[in-house]
């Protein structure tokens, strides 16, 4: 399986995506810069978090508008896994590929800490190695990490099941305590934690491994025909 890890300016967990895919995985994977203009070689797509583009105008507003966001519309229209973490969450959010948006954090402080996750979903290609209503504990990074979308919008999230991930005590305000959701077609996932910063025991904690291996699972699952 061949992963892309999508590069910004101001991007800076690219470093710990690629490590997470070829060091703990032991899957092929690329770092893609923001111009590109095709992505069709590559299985999985991964936004990291960090800072594109500053920042400026508003989180993710900018570098939605990047070349490379028509390459990865085009692989989530087709299916392919996408997922955005911190960074990666709000610039999916502006590209219109999750519902939603984000404001600043409840505090208006920077939170860095480890937190405690529920997982809501564990039938999506990202959850299907958690057990249902799993606890798991994910660092998060950020200080608009505070989701919200209307009510109309959070009630179809609840009855599609789009709603993966919840915080167990919310860090940021966060609506109904959401820390990660899928799109419809459950191809697209957002969240806040860096689940990439949580794959190895010697960092702290590996919840954030069955991540990874779930999208590679759900992948061989798809593809790879047993003779």
């Amino acid at each position: 399986m061949k992963f892309a890890v999508i590069v910004f300016p101001g991007s800076n967990c690219d470093v710990d995506m690629f490590h997470a895919v070829k060091d703990e995985l032991g899957e092929e994977v690329e770092y893609i810069w923001h111009d590109a203009d095709n992505l069709d070689e590559f299985d999985a797509i991964l936004l990291p978090g960090g800072f594109s583009f500053g920042d400026y105008l508003r989180t993710g507003a900018i570098a939605r508008f990047s070349r490379v966001m028509k390459e990865v519309v085009k692989a989530a229209e087709a299916g392919k896994p996408v997922l955005g973490v911190c960074n990666g969450f709000q610039i999916l959010l502006e590209a219109g590929l999750l519902p939603g948006g984000m404001r600043r954090n409840e505090s208006l402080s920077f939170i860095c800490k480890p937190v405690e996750l529920k997982v809501e979903n564990n039938q999506t290609m990202f959850t299907n190695s958690y057990g249902e209503g799993e606890s798991i504990v994910i660092p998060v990074a950020h200080g608009e990490g505070n989701y919200y979308c209307d009510e109309e919008t959070l009630a179809k999230l609840k009855a599609n099941n789009q709603i993966v991930f919840t915080y167990n005590q919310n860090p940021n305000g966060s609506l109904a305590d959401i820390a990660g959701i899928t799109n419809e077609k459950g191809n697209v996932l957002g969240m806040m934690p860096h689940p990439e910063r949580a794959v190895d025991e010697l960092l702290g904690g590996a919840d954030g491994l069955k991540m990874f291996q779930s999208i590679v699972k759900a992948w061989r699952e798809a593809h790879v025909v047993n003779a």
